[in-house]
């Protein structure tokens, strides 16, 4: 039986939250460790940050998932309802919760980081970026390309791992290493978004960041889109009418 919305949407806040603020923060304070101005080497560094992403959704895919199809992005949510695995009614109070649960994980962050004498959230917030902004200086056109691509992909793995003939229980984990993988390939593009929610939630943090924002909403949205459109066609499928969940919609 279907939850009713309202805990549907609690159960995004908590993932969407867990999200941004277990992968943002593990980039914030975990990705390069200093001492006396020095990098220790005990840093997690790229991989590490990968992993904390897709170990985010993989726990919280566990833990709620089961409430509310485990979305925990507005360009998921786009993605399933174009693919008719998710109502289109729904799609607004999902994504302004996941949108909102992003902003107070980027603020908690917030909040914590200042904790730390000379602490400057201007210079580096684990904000998404292209050109000046993105790690390794790639343009506006490398970025739209990996994260319309990458976002992309992200569905057809959820799409394909909540079909009821994937083996049973595994699909979180599909998910999350997925999500992993996405990260390993681009956070030197662009530190890595396929998140509106996850980009909105730190971006007006960092210096230049929040100018930029509307790439990290158009092209997740654009790559869940394509996805959830031809995921059917692609590979005979067809799921309508029942949320990643299985039930139906």
């Amino acid at each position: 039986m279907p939850h009713d919305l309202p805990h549907r949407l609690g159960a995004e806040f908590l993932g969407t939250f867990w999200l941004v603020f277990g992968g943002c923060g593990s980039a914030i304070f975990a990705a390069q460790h200093l001492s006396d101005g020095q990098d220790t080497g005990l840093g997690i560094g790229f991989v590490g940050v990968a992993l904390a992403f897709g170990l985010t959704v993989l726990t919280m895919v566990y833990a709620v998932g089961h409430v509310s199809g485990g979305h925990f992005n507005p360009a998921v949510t786009l993605g399933l309802a174009a693919g008719r695995r998710f109502e289109w009614k729904d799609v607004p109070a999902y994504i302004c919760t996941q949108v909102v649960a992003g902003l107070v994980a980027g603020g908690v962050l917030y909040v914590i980081a200042n904790g730390k004498a000379g602490f400057d959230a201007s210079a580096g917030f684990a904000a998404n970026g292209y050109a000046e902004h993105s790690p390794g200086g790639y343009t506006l056109a490398a970025v739209l390309i990996a994260e319309v691509l990458l976002t992309a992909f992200f569905l057809y793995i959820i799409l394909g791992a909540t079909d009821d003939r994937a083996p049973v229980g595994f699909a979180p984990l599909a998910i999350g290493l997925g999500l992993t993988l996405i990260h390993l390939i681009s956070i030197p593009i662009s530190n890595t978004s396929v998140n509106p929610a996850r980009s909105t939630g730190v971006a007006f943090f960092q210096d230049g960041a929040a100018g930029q924002l509307w790439v990290f909403w158009l092209a997740p949205i654009v790559g869940a889109l394509i996805a959830g459109v031809t995921y059917a066609a692609i590979t005979g499928v067809d799921r309508q009418h029942l949320d990643v969940d299985g039930t139906a919609v």
